[in-house]
């Protein structure tokens, strides 16, 4: 009995580890407009034919494929290269065949050479070119049976048939027209998924608009100390006042945390106290009571209004409105009550409230993900991103995602882009590599990491050749933090302002996108709640803060002056072609960006010991990046002016915390 075969078996052409591909095509990689996608396979046959291979690449949805050749790069390794111009998501697949008329040639070459040539050949090769004439139409056709017919023509000499088929515009010709009979094709298509470009570049501000009042009214009031619960609460309007100093800073993305209503059952209190006291405004992220729940304002912000005036003041200064979602409920949310199958259940029929023993959470119920309700939660809640969409909010900040079903994200991500592909959605997930791996394959834009807890040049260098160098690059987009409401890192807790230097230029240089939590940062709020806890004292989370944004210790100029250097450096605007250079002080961690063109390269040195001056000599070799080998070259300091002449190879540098633990050089040449 004959086996059946489930593949034709003329095809001999094999195509292997396609890159980049992520899981076997089950999820995209991710570009932003105007990048390009480097492919490569191995590609192979058995014996000696020739092969050809292309790359084939559309927006999904298109009729026809761009095709492009792939190049063979040595040891049957292929190579294409293709842009992508439009949002959304494209498709590229790889095609390879025996190319007999290239196989014949070269062989006809050969055999012309060592003067062993004859007829047979040539009808060999007019067979060849015949059937391409066939695959052909209009004027190609009639050439290419021309070219049949001189080939088998033997009252014409060897030589001159010869130098007919060998001619490079008939190659062109024959080669246009190719034999795929028996091509090899990808099994699927693999996918792309395209951002716009501020999902590769950006620079966040997180602040509470609650806090925004008396900073706003009375820039001089106040303190970094917390202030009693009596303070006014502020609104959307006095965020507003505040966006000419957050643009003249150089932030393009403005981050709110939750702006809908607060319950009062089990608020905590100030420090994140168990008894709220009277007048204790309660976390943000306790959503819900009677004003409302997801797609409620807190009344004492404002209105709708005030909100959509709120986005669109923003879009002048050419900065977006960030929302905080995160999917708990306090006790007081609507759904509790109208949705009580959302909710896991106690035994004694209550909710049950968040626990991270042996912390308890009895203002925040989760919602339940194995509800039999299921697709009523998932609708309703993928009615909050189109609510808030609605208002003009194109990016999302979105608070524990790992606590939800993958599933769920996949599908929610998948129904916004399909109308919005322009939405911006910030994984907040600080859980094990894997699970935040999976939520950025599964759709997030952008993920915070654990750069707030890589604290020394070794840590650092390994991180981010893990990001930037391996295949987390395809896929995940680091969006580095030095602090968050939630972190205040022990670096940090000194107050030493050169500590808070290295930590922003490391976040802004390292990563093309990074935020900062303000005006905590800038104004250098140092003091933890207890010694050993990362929680600020008189954290903003429970209550209403003041901040003398002009208080002189600031380090807003310093920002500013940053995130005009990322603005005006390309080689800062992307992660790809990050680069690490040895040095001979450890205390010391040095390394390069350079643009696509290689004309923009941009050197950073940070002192990562901020009490001690520092010194060594760094690697920076300029054939490495650029084409100019073994001359002398300029490195001048963007943060301070001043200018050195370095040469290849090892160059001394110091620096002292005091005056500055960075150097940011951009290279003259």
């Amino acid at each position: 009995m004959k086996k059946k075969l489930n593949q034709p078996g003329q095809k001999r052409v094999v195509i292997d580890r396609v890159e980049p591909s992520l899981d076997g095509g089950a999820f995209p990689i991710k570009r932003v407009l105007g990048e390009s996608v480097q492919v490569e396979a191995d590609i192979l046959a058995d014996g000696h034919d020739l092969l050809r291979a292309s790359l084939l690449v559309r927006p999904k949805g298109a009729r026809t494929w761009r095709e492009t050749p792939l190049k063979p790069a040595g040891n049957d390794l292929w190579r294409g290269c293709f842009s992508v111009d439009s949002l959304g998501y494209w498709e590229y697949t790889l095609r390879a065949w025996i190319d007999h008329s290239q196989t014949w040639r070269e062989g006809l070459r050969k055999k012309h050479d060592a003067d062993v040539a004859d007829d047979t050949d040539l009808e060999i090769g007019a067979a060849l070119v015949r059937a391409a004439a066939g695959r052909a139409r209009g004027k190609d056709a009639r050439r290419l049976e021309d070219l049949a017919a001189t080939l088998a023509d033997r009252s014409k000499s060897l030589d001159r048939r010869v130098e007919a088929a060998l001619e490079k515009t008939a190659e062109e010709l024959v080669d246009r027209y190719p034999d795929l009979s028996h091509k090899t094709e990808l099994p699927q298509p693999l996918r792309v998924w395209v951002d716009r470009e501020r999902a590769g570049f950006s620079a966040w501000y997180e602040l509470f608009p609650r806090s925004a009042g008396i900073a706003a009214a009375a820039p001089a009031v106040g303190g970094p100390a917390g202030e009693s619960p009596a303070l006014p609460h502020g609104t959307f309007r006095d965020v507003i006042a505040l966006l000419p100093e957050i643009a003249r800073m150089g932030f393009d993305i403005l981050y709110l945390p939750p702006i809908h209503p607060i319950g009062e059952t089990k608020r905590k209190g100030r420090n994140n106290t168990t008894q709220a006291a009277a007048g204790d405004p309660g976390s943000p992220w306790a959503i819900g009571s009677a004003e409302g729940g997801h797609r409620a304002i807190h009344p004492r912000l404002g209105s709708r209004e005030d909100f959509l005036d709120l986005v669109e003041k923003a879009r002048t200064y050419q900065m977006e409105i960030a929302l905080d979602i995160a999917f708990q409920c306090s006790p007081d949310h609507p759904w509790v009550e109208e949705h009580p199958q959302w909710f896991v259940h106690r035994p004694d029929g209550s909710i049950q409230y968040a626990e991270n023993p042996p912390k308890k959470y009895e203002d925040i119920y989760p919602l339940d993900f194995e509800t039999d309700d299921w697709e009523a939660l998932w609708n309703e809640l993928l009615q909050v991103f189109l609510y808030w969409i609605d208002c003009g909010v194109q990016v999302f900040r979105v608070d524990n995602p790992h606590t939800k079903s993958f599933p769920f994200w996949e599908w929610l991500i998948e129904e916004v882009h399909q109308r919005w592909p322009e939405v911006i959605f910030l994984a907040e997930a600080f859980t094990r590599p894997k699970r935040m791996y999976r939520l950025a394959k599964g759709g997030f834009t952008q993920s915070y990491t654990y750069f707030t807890w890589r604290n020394s040049p070794e840590e650092l260098r390994q991180y981010l050749t893990e990001l930037t160098r391996e295949k987390p690059r395809e896929f995940f987009r680091p969006n580095f933090w030095p602090n968050t409401p939630d972190i205040l890192h022990e670096d940090l807790q000194s107050g030493n302002p050169a500590a808070f230097a290295a930590r922003l230029v490391l976040a802004a240089t390292l990563s093309s996108n990074y935020g900062i939590y303000g005006p905590a940062y800038e104004l250098l709020e140092h003091k933890p709640v207890r010694p050993g806890s990362e929680e600020y004292l008189n954290s903003e989370k429970y209550e209403i803060r003041t901040w003398n944004r002009h208080d002189p210790r600031s380090i807003a100029p310093l920002i500013t002056r940053v995130n005009e250097i990322r603005r005006k450096n390309r080689a800062l605007q992307s992660n790809r072609n990050l680069r690490f250079h040895a040095v001979t002080n450890p205390h010391l961690l040095c390394y390069s960006k350079t643009d696509d063109d290689g004309d923009n390269i941009v050197l950073v040195c940070v002192n990562m010991d901020y009490s001690g001056v520092q010194s060594g000599k760094v690697e920076f070799s300029l054939p490495a990046v650029g084409p100019y080998p073994h001359h002398p070259f300029v490195v001048r300091d963007l943060l301070s002016g001043h200018s050195w002449t370095w040469h290849d190879y090892w160059n001394y540098l110091e620096l002292d915390p005091a005056i500055s633990p960075v150097h940011l050089f951009v290279i003259d040449r």
